[in-house]
C-alpha cells in the first residue's frame, strides 16, 4: 500500500472514527454496546469524582448517548469486564486479562500502586484479610471496622483497605462487582475460575499485542503516543518493526516530520481520511479521563488543545475550574465547561464555559453546543441549565437563547 499523506483535520477524523466519535449514533444504545464500546477503546478509565456523572459513565455517554448507567456494573458482575491497572485503574474486557497478568506477577514494577514494604512488614495482616475473604466471600473495604483512630481519605486508608489494594495489584484479589460504585473484592480464582497461568502469553507477545491495540484504538498514532495508552514500560517495541512485518501501516500528516501508524483494520478509514470523506459531525461533551484528551501532549499535537485537569490544583491557581469538560464539536475541541449537576434541584449548572481563542461562533455552532449541553443535562435528570459565566461574554446570551429553544422543542 502506498504511504498516504493526510491533513491534520483528516488525522483528527481518523482518530475520532476509531474512538467511535465521528458521528452521532443512529440507534438507541443496547446493553451489549457498553462492552463493545469498551472493546473499541481498549479500556475505560475509572475515576470517582461525581460533580457530574462519574467519568466512566460519562465516557460511555459521549459515545452511546442516553443509556442506563447500571449497565456498566452489570457487565462487570457478569464477568464481561475486569478491573486492573491499564492506562490507570480501568475497566478492561475480560478477554484481555492475559495481557495484564505479567504486571500482576511483577507488582514491584508497578510503582506507588504496590507497596513491597507493606507486604513485608504487615504480611500477617495481609494474610488475615485474604483468609477473611476466602472464608466469608466477596468483601468491601467498609466491611472492616476502622480501629486506628484516623479519618478516611485517599492517603489515609485503613490498614485493611491498603491490604485489599496490595492484593488487588498482585492479582490475588479481583473486583467481582461494585455496589454504589464501591469495590467488592473476591479471590481471583473465584472471579476467573477458568484462568490458569499456563495460558499466559510470552512477554514479547504481550508487548506486541498492546502496541497493536493502542494503535487501533488511537486510529492513527505518532510513536511517542503509543506507550501512554496502556502505560507500557520499557523495553518498548519499535512500531517500525511492525511496519516491516506488515502488522502496521505507515502514513504521514502534513507538516509533521515523523510518521503516523495505522492498524490494518483501519485501512479503509485511512483511505477515506486521505480522500477527505471522513466527516466528523458529532458534538458532545467529554470527560477529563476520556481517551481523546487524557494524554495532554497528544491533545495538544492533534487538536491544538492545551488541556489540564485542575481538580488537584489549589482553587486560587485554577484557570478554568475544578472539573472542566472538553467540548468536542464536529472534529474540533472548541472549549471547556466547568459543570455541576444539582440533582436534587434538577438543575445543571455551567459554572464557567470558555471557548478556545479563534473559534468562529455561528448560529449552527451555538445550536450544536447548546444541544450537547442540554442532552447531557437531561441525562443527569437536571433539565434546567443555568449559565453562570462564559468566555467570551457575548457567547452567554446566545447560548441561553439556544438552550431555551432546545427546551421549547422538547415541550412541543
Amino acid at each position: 500500500m502506498t504511504e498516504l499523506i493526510i491533513s491534520l483535520a483528516a488525522a483528527r477524523a481518523l482518530h475520532l472514527a476509531a474512538q467511535g466519535m465521528l458521528q452521532p449514533r443512529r440507534r438507541k444504545a443496547r446493553k451489549a454496546d457498553v462492552l463493545e464500546t469498551i472493546r473499541q477503546m481498549g479500556v475505560l478509565q475509572i475515576d470517582t469524582i461525581h460533580v457530574v456523572a462519574r467519568s466512566p459513565y460519562l465516557v460511555l455517554w459521549s459515545r452511546l448517548g442516553d443509556y442506563p448507567q447500571p449497565w456498566l456494573e452489570q457487565s462487570l458482575a457478569e464477568g464481561e469486564l475486569f478491573e486492573y491497572w491499564a492506562h490507570e485503574a480501568c475497566f478492561v474486557p475480560v478477554e484481555d486479562y492475559g495481557l495484564y497478568r505479567h504486571r500482576m506477577l511483577d507488582p514491584e514494577a508497578m510503582g506507588w500502586k504496590y507497596s513491597a514494604t507493606w507486604m513485608k512488614e504487615r504480611r500477617a495482616d495481609v494474610d488475615k484479610v485474604l483468609e477473611h475473604i476466602r472464608a466469608n466471600g466477596p468483601t468491601r473495604s467498609s466491611d472492616f471496622e476502622r480501629t486506628d483512630g484516623e479519618s478516611g481519605g485517599w492517603w489515609s486508608w485503613k490498614p485493611e483497605k491498603r491490604s485489599l489494594e496490595v492484593l488487588f495489584t498482585t492479582g490475588a484479589l479481583m473486583i467481582s462487582a461494585r455496589h454504589n460504585f464501591q469495590r467488592i473484592y473476591d479471590l481471583a480464582e473465584r472471579v476467573l475460575p477458568h484462568w490458569d497461568d499456563g495460558q499466559l502469553p510470552a512477554l514479547d507477545d504481550t508487548r506486541r499485542a498492546l502496541v497493536l491495540k493502542a494503535v487501533k484504538a488511537l486510529g492513527c498514532a505518532r510513536a511517542p503516543w503509543i506507550s501512554d495508552y496502556f502505560r507500557t514500560r520499557p523495553p518498548r517495541l519499535d512500531p517500525e518493526t511492525l511496519v516491516e512485518e506488515g502488522a502496521l501501516l505507515r502514513a504521514w500528516v502534513d507538516d509533521w516530520d515523523d510518521p503516523i501508524y495505522v492498524h490494518p483494520d483501519h485501512a479503509g478509514l485511512l483511505q477515506a481520511a486521505a480522500a477527505g470523506t471522513l466527516a466528523p459531525t458529532l458534538t458532545t461533551i467529554l470527560s477529563p479521563f476520556d481517551p481523546v484528551v487524557w494524554d495532554r501532549r497528544r491533545a495538544q499535537e492533534l487538536f491544538d488543545f492545551d488541556y489540564r485537569l485542575e481538580c488537584y490544583t489549589p482553587a486560587e491557581k485554577r484557570r478554568y475550574g475544578y472539573f472542566t469538560l472538553p467540548i468536542l464539536r464536529r472534529g474540533a475541541l472548541v472549549g471547556r465547561v466547568d459543570a455541576k449537576a444539582h440533582r436534587r434541584n434538577g438543575m445543571f449548572e455551567l459554572k464557567s464555559l470558555a471557548l478556545e481563542p479563534g473559534v468562529r461562533v455561528s448560529d449552527r455552532f451555538v445550536r450544536d453546543v447548546a444541544g450537547a449541553l442540554q442532552r447531557l443535562a437531561n441525562w443527569h435528570e437536571c433539565p434546567e441549565v443555568r449559565i453562570a459565566q462564559a468566555t467570551p461574554d457575548s457567547f452567554a446570551p446566545l447560548l441561553r437563547a439556544a438552550l431555551n429553544n432546545e427546551n421549547d422543542k422538547e415541550a412541543a
